[in-house]
């Protein structure tokens, strides 16, 4: 049993190893840099759910939801977001709050800098509960005992403080991004005497906006735009690349794809190309809807693939319009 023990511990900590990943992040750019709070000069709000590996017997669900507001007074953003993510084999869960401030800063007529922190509360939950130890089977009488005198069940679950931090830079066209994440390395341990710093996490992401013709009298329209899109992230050993472009039409409708990658490959049993993302998404009287998929091209097989649902609401769609340079672009 102890060696079920360790040889859990090892599983669930290699898989989690790495943050959460969202394929919509420039839909919903708030799961990846904080300093994406209060950009719209007004008050969103947004959920997105994520499901991975549904056919591979080991379903991972991940959910992030967020609401931010604009001071005008200071010329920053604060907002709060929540993280769950749950394995289903292993009833692992990692549940992470944070707050957010975010201050923006013009440079010059066209550009924008936006710096921001973030304070948050973490907490793993290993779920050895569920396990059946040794002492617990009384083999006298054939019952279970609900408790067990195995130190590992008594710090199942870790908390600890977390502090990330992220710019951005952005005109009327286009944004890019830097995030770093656990930059206190917090202490994830099970055990008290025990030092497992949680990896720093980093991406450097963009959106780059092209205007397309409207071919009515040939004039430009600001709302029919093709974004190049970009996000290389890294924890660890472990890097992707996700590049790609999104078409959107009437600022009412988009659609487009991402290719992600290992472009740091050291291993020749990794895959160059891990997925192909497909993905959609709808505006309508203030909400926006966002479905993508994510189609496996690993050798890991049938896994199902990965679908994300998200959705977010702008309070001041109207009022924003008035302002609009100021804000980031983004569909």
């Amino acid at each position: 049993m102890k060696y079920l023990i360790f040889m859990l511990i090892f599983f669930v900590g290699k898989v989690n190893a790495q943050d959460a990943i969202f394929s919509q992040y420039f839909l919903v750019p708030e799961t990846i840099n904080t300093s994406f709070t209060g950009s719209i000069q007004g008050t969103k709000l947004g959920a997105i759910h994520r499901s991975q590996w549904t056919n591979f017997g080991f379903k991972v669900n991940t959910n992030f939801a967020f609401i931010d507001t604009w001071i005008g007074k200071t010329n920053s953003g604060i907002g709060l977001t929540i993280l769950n993510h749950t394995e289903n084999k292993t009833k692992y869960s990692f549940t992470e709050i944070n707050l957010n401030y975010a201050l923006a800063l013009q440079i010059n007529n066209d550009w924008y800098f936006r710096p921001s922190v973030s304070l948050g509360y973490g907490m793993k939950d290993y779920a050895f509960q569920n396990l059946l130890l040794e002492d617990q089977i009384n083999i006298n009488n054939g019952t279970i005992n609900t408790s067990s005198i195995d130190p590992t069940l008594l710090n199942s679950k870790k908390q600890f403080l977390d502090f990330s931090s992220s710019i951005l830079f952005n005109n009327e066209k286009s944004w890019i991004g830097l995030t770093v994440r656990h930059l206190n390395k917090p202490n994830i341990s099970m055990t008290d005497e025990g030092n497992t710093p949680l990896d720093i996490f980093v991406s450097i992401h963009s959106a780059i906006e092209f205007k397309l013709f409207k071919f009515s009298r040939d004039r430009y329209s600001d709302k029919n735009s093709l974004y190049f899109l970009s996000n290389f992230m890294k924890q660890s050993q472990y890097s992707r690349l996700d590049i790609g472009s999104q078409y959107v039409y009437d600022n009412k409708f988009s659609v487009g794809f991402l290719v992600a990658s290992n472009p740091l490959k050291r291993d020749s049993k990794r895959d160059v190309i891990n997925s192909i993302n497909i993905f959609a998404a709808l505006k309508w009287e203030g909400f926006r809807y966002g479905y993508s998929y994510d189609a496996n091209m690993s050798h890991i097989g049938a896994t199902g693939g990965v679908h994300e649902f998200s959705i977010s609401y702008d309070f001041t769609l109207n009022s924003r319009s008035i302002d609009r340079y100021k804000c980031i672009r983004h569909f």
